[in-house]
């Protein structure tokens, strides 16, 4: 063992590295002079309360670089309770001003250290000091050392840094095991690959204060500068082997089923995954009752991705951007120079499967099956009679129409209700566009993807919207059996002229975009404006959008740190058209959330036509000219990827 009693390096300046940073390893070297002689209560975890002598934005900047996952943390702007992905920012050493928790997986997968948990919530203090000091003494045995913070309401932190990092499912597995010894641990963090993430020292904390250390700064920095060898992580996990075989025992006994995996039945356009194996690759978490270890759920994911159209630049890209984390931790156990080869190993194997299977035998061709009867895009029948229409007319009133919009939405306010107000309109405006009418006879329920909201809370926009003095809709005819209502498009009297007079916006009207499920209405709105008029400045923005200056600005900062958006030099923003509006929406999971949506409106649907069938006689009654959007007909360009486009994929 190195002796600590001499300095074991001398000290070189950095210019790359922060004042602080030097400043600690000048404390290193007398630290270790000194190890052998620090009190027995240090050891013990006992806090040194007002005798710390760094302040908690030192404990920040020295430690979180060092202990996170990936340089990325999450604030949370309720006071704690939740960290959301969209609030998501760079890890820098300035600390931030709410509370933060810093990405404890990287993009490939694995972690730098081991975070555990302790909950006063669970069993009270006495119970959480008494796990911590029993975890103490089990990690002195395995001869590991490791960081220790407590947070104002009792709880504690301990921190295991690791010179090689190791995979979600080892540490996972090390982690439950250790949830079977403490009753106070927390096992949530190291059980999701996309958001666990935990406060480090110095983070405020949601009842006031700080992460405060139980150990001196410059023995902390120490620990995570020089962290634990692999000698140790094989010591601990032989400690636990017991315990690891429990845990990975009871993962056999539970089936993993995603929650848009309901009716596996349904099929899906070709070029998309199947929700199950995206939520595989993403989550690294599968069905151990399908799959016997990583390497057969990763040759399923591949395999998956070679069926749905995807090249194998496809898969590394995603995994490379972190896209895809559960995947590329499955490969996180070969050496770096490994993981590229051995994914290409897997893709030939999965090629030369598809087509030996392929091959074996002509198949009918299930590529395209949807549970309810084909839309019709051609403009709908009122009473019996025909509308004929020209779609360049059409197609120039909308344009109007939009205008009217334009002038008119200012009305409403920034409320909840009047922002999804808004994109109901928008999604009106996008479907005359496909089907290049005025009219529109589409359900609730489709309006109701376009936009994210439910389809309740849409039917009541639309009566409000229908009701308003100068409306910009027009009740035609209502819905009966499975037939929706009819609506058309509306230039008011009054804002004829006016609406005329506006020169045409070019490009296309949107819908809620996937992305922006996650990431909010008001940010859909600036990008938006941002799209049709690039290098606004913020002021512009608050008077192109009728939004509140508070809001834009949170906005604004969100998209940035996703690098949707990107100011210049003279301080007006623009978007960042290299930026993948799908890709980051694959990375958010929105897909999950749509797909579940729109299952569960599928459902809907088969059950009220089935109610239909047993109680009316009325063929025009059973029968719709268009219950959906026809959205398969209007495909754009991949970054114009609207949550209508989903209209029809399967789940699972």
């Amino acid at each position: 063992m190195e002796d600590l009693h001499r300095p074991s390096f001398v000290f070189k300046t950095d210019p790359g590295r922060s004042a602080l940073s030097h400043s600690l390893d000048r404390n290193i070297i007398i630290v270790q002079q000194h190890a052998r002689v620090l009190p027995a209560t240090y050891c013990a975890g006992v806090s040194p309360g007002p005798s710390s002598t760094h302040s908690p934005a030192q404990a920040w900047g020295a430690l979180a670089p060092l202990l996170a996952g990936q340089p990325r943390v999450r604030i949370s702007r309720d006071a704690g309770k939740t960290y959301p992905q969209k609030l998501e920012r760079p890890l820098t050493e300035a600390l931030p001003t709410s509370p933060a928790a810093v990405r404890i997986f990287g993009k490939d997968g694995t972690c730098a250290a081991i975070f555990l948990d302790f909950d006063s919530s669970v069993a009270g203090v006495d119970w959480v000091l008494a796990d911590v000091r029993a975890l103490q003494t089990w990690l002195h045995n395995c001869g590991a050392r490791w960081i220790e913070d407590y947070s104002p309401n009792g709880g504690r932190h301990v921190y295991i840094p690791l010179a090689q990092r190791v995979t979600f499912t080892d540490a996972r597995d090390l982690v439950e095991a250790l949830g079977t010894r403490y009753r106070t641990l927390d096992k949530t963090p190291h059980q999701n690959l996309l958001h666990g993430c935990m406060r480090t020292p110095g983070s405020p904390h949601k009842r006031g204060g700080y992460q405060e250390l139980a150990m001196s700064l410059s023995m902390a920095y120490d620990i995570a500068r020089r962290p634990n060898s692999a000698a140790v992580w094989t010591a601990m996990n032989a400690d636990l082997a017991g315990e690891i075989g429990a845990a990975r025992s009871l993962r056999l006994e539970q089936t993993f089923t995603p929650a848009s995996a309901e009716a596996p039945k349904l099929q899906h356009p070709a070029g998309r995954m199947s929700r199950v194996m995206q939520l595989m690759a993403q989550t690294g978490l599968y069905d151990s009752n399908r799959y016997a270890s990583d390497s057969d759920a990763r040759q399923a994911i591949i395999t998956g991705a070679a069926a749905a159209g995807l090249e194998l630049t496809d898969v590394e890209r995603r995994m490379m951007q972190g896209t895809w984390p559960g995947l590329a931790s499955f490969y996180a156990r070969y050496a770096s120079r490994h993981r590229v080869p051995a994914l290409r190993r897997d893709w030939l194997n999965a090629v030369r499967y598809l087509n030996k299977d392929r091959g074996s035998g002509d198949r009918k061709n299930n590529a395209r099956i949807s549970p309810t009867s084909q839309p019709n895009t051609q403009p709908p029948a009122i009473q019996g009679k025909s509308i004929s229409t020209n779609p360049d007319t059409e197609h120039q009133l909308i344009r109007t129409w939009r205008n009217a919009v334009r002038l008119k939405e200012h009305a409403y306010t920034d409320s909840r209700t009047g922002l999804a107000r808004r994109m109901v309109l928008r999604s009106l405006g996008e479907a005359a566009h496909m089907t290049a009418s005025r009219f529109i006879e589409f359900g609730v329920r489709s309006i109701a993807v376009a936009t994210g909201l439910d389809h309740t809370t849409v039917g009541g926009h639309l009566r409000a919207l229908r009701g308003e003095n100068d409306p910009l809709v027009t009740l035609v005819e209502q819905g009966r059996g499975t037939k929706g209502d009819l609506y058309m498009l509306t230039v008011p009297e009054e804002m004829k002229t006016a609406a005329e007079d506006l020169t045409w916006r070019k490009g296309k009207i949107h819908a809620l975009r996937p992305v922006f499920r996650e990431l909010g209405l008001p940010a859909a709105f600036v990008y938006e404006e941002l799209e049709h008029s690039p290098g606004l400045s913020t002021a512009e923005i608050v008077k192109l959008t009728s939004l509140s200056r508070t809001t834009v600005s949170e906005a604004l900062e969100v998209m940035a740190a996703w690098n949707m958006i990107a100011r210049d030099t003279t301080r007006a923003w623009s978007v960042v058209t290299t930026t993948s509006l799908k890709e980051l929406a694959e990375h958010f999971g929105v897909v999950e959330a749509v797909a579940a949506q729109l299952q569960r409106y599928r459902i809907e649907r088969i059950l009220w036509k089935e109610w239909l069938s047993k109680n009316v006689n009325t063929v025009s009654e059973l029968l719709s000219p268009g219950e959906d959007y026809p959205w398969e007909a209007f495909e754009g360009p991949p970054d114009e990827w609207a949550l209508a486009d989903m209209a029809f994929t399967r789940a699972g």
